[in-house]
């Protein structure tokens, strides 16, 4: 052999050598989804280090990688992971560890986040977080306001009681040395004018502020403080009457209450004046969480009763116990009244297509955990998509209330897309969930955190917490 060849040979072997990048794991090939716009790029390879995307590109140029492991994609659907937006643990200590099942649960579904919207153990899911995000637990991802805001004598366990501007700097003060990701404020007790000032009080902290809202105000008045999302679509669909603040009045001096004020909506609703206030909250960037899950669960309970459902299989009885006192609440009604609550749930749920239209930013979350009867972690946030698509969103929109906007309005911004530099958090699916939302059911692998669960270990999760709950 000539001597320029033997150089020429021994050169580009080291060039292929160097070319060559260590790589975790490789996915090829697949369809992926990017769900900000809706394309989809077929025959690609996903290639992943660590908790982190590499490089989504052909198959041919994946060949630069040496991998760990190489899976096969089977020309799937890929996306990224999904995020519920707002979920709940809690119950109390004595039911730590079914809250805890709840992690491989959300995994099994394919969802690799969740938000956390305050219960009453709060030590335990702080404890959660932390030991996901140092690999030490498996779980998806966890966002978390730590113990709620809230006024003296409030129905809820283990929240922050304030009354004071001391006492409400105290607490803020208390969730900031527990590193909290977003604050949490409810309206059962909290004087409506210490509502506004701890919405201002954290804002000004730089913080995120979720919350219900107190009907004695109104949408413009906590929006115009800097309330980042309002969970739940009552307090929205309150925004829509012709005159708010009038309603607002009637509720704080009392000549409206209970049934009547909804009632009042149902009469007084008119669509320019709901457009108007939800243009004015995507204006000031206040985002809605519509948890239509707990609503359909409740409203139709006497077509279903959910009592044999088969997955309540995977949930804990103590859990299971925590039901009770709405499903004996709803128990209550008459034939009216189930007429009624049937209405109210349909009209306050149409509103979900003025929202979209109006630029407000929506997010997917089921209020599933512990007390909401039958609200399931899990399985649920599929319900929850399914329930937008219902009420008037595509099926993209319902994709982005989960995969997209929930993270920007975390601000984290390695989620959202799969693309070098974000977080390795990847949905695989057997159909499409663009033509039909139903398919994002239909999971053939998840990743999460860079780690792959093909749908053998996904099937384990479950038959283990299933067997757990058997005993």
């Amino acid at each position: 052999m000539k001597k320029s060849t033997m150089i020429f040979l021994s050169l580009l072997g080291g060039i292929t050598v160097s070319a060559q990048q260590p790589a975790d794991l490789i996915i090829t090939p697949v369809k992926v989804i990017d769900v900000n716009t809706g394309k989809i790029t077929p025959n690609q390879a996903i290639v992943v280090r660590h908790d982190t995307i590499l490089a989504v590109t052909t198959p041919q140029k994946a060949k630069q990688y040496i991998a760990t492991r190489t899976f096969d994609g089977g020309n799937h659907y890929a996306m990224p992971g999904l995020w519920d937006n707002h979920m709940h643990f809690g119950g109390g200590d004595t039911l730590a560890d079914e809250n805890k099942n709840f992690l491989p649960l959300y995994l099994a579904h394919g969802i690799t986040t969740i938000r956390d919207c305050s219960a009453d153990i709060s030590q335990d899911v702080l404890k959660w977080r932390e030991e996901v995000n140092s690999g030490q637990l498996q779980g998806p991802t966890i966002f978390t306001s730590g113990p709620k805001l809230e006024g003296y004598k409030s129905v809820w366990l283990n929240d922050l009681e304030i009354g004071t501007t001391a006492e409400l700097n105290q607490a803020l003060d208390s969730l900031q040395r527990i590193h909290v990701d977003f604050v949490k404020i409810t309206d059962n007790t909290i004087k409506p004018e210490l509502y506004l000032e701890a919405v201002k009080a954290a804002r000004k902290r730089g913080m995120i502020i979720s919350g219900h809202v107190p009907y004695v105000l109104t949408m413009q008045q906590v929006t115009d403080a800097g309330l980042s999302s309002v969970e739940h679509l009552s307090y929205v669909w309150k925004a829509g009457v012709k005159d708010e603040a009038a309603l607002s009045r009637a509720i704080a001096s009392g000549d409206l209450k209970g049934r009547d004020i909804n009632r009042y909506i149902l009469t007084h609703f008119d669509t320019t004046a709901a457009m108007k206030a939800y243009r004015h909250m995507a204006a000031k960037g206040t985002a809605v969480t519509p948890t239509l899950s707990l609503g359909k669960i409740l409203a139709y309970f006497d077509q279903d009763d959910h009592a044999h459902d088969p997955y309540l299989a995977y949930i804990g009885k103590g859990l299971q116990k925590t039901y009770e006192m709405r499903v004996k609440r709803v128990m209550r009604d008459d034939s009216a009244a189930i007429a009624y609550r049937k209405e109210i749930y349909e009209k306050e749920s149409a509103i979900l297509p003025l929202l979209q239209k109006a630029g407000v930013m929506i997010m997917a979350g089921t209020d599933a955990g512990y007390l909401n009867s039958f609200d399931y972690p899990g399985i649920g946030l599929h319900r929850e998509l399914a329930l937008m698509v219902h009420f008037g969103l595509t099926p993209l929109q319902a994709l982005q209330a989960s995969v997209v906007n929930s993270p920007v309005f975390l601000h984290q911004q390695r989620y959202g897309t799969l693309a070098a530099g974000k977080r390795a958090d990847i949905l695989l699916l057997n159909a499409n969930p663009l033509e039909d939302i139903h398919n994002t059911e239909k999971i053939q692998a998840v990743v999460t955190k860079g780690q792959l669960l093909d749908r053998a270990t996904l099937d384990q999760l479950l038959n283990k917490i299933k067997a757990g709950n058997a005993h």
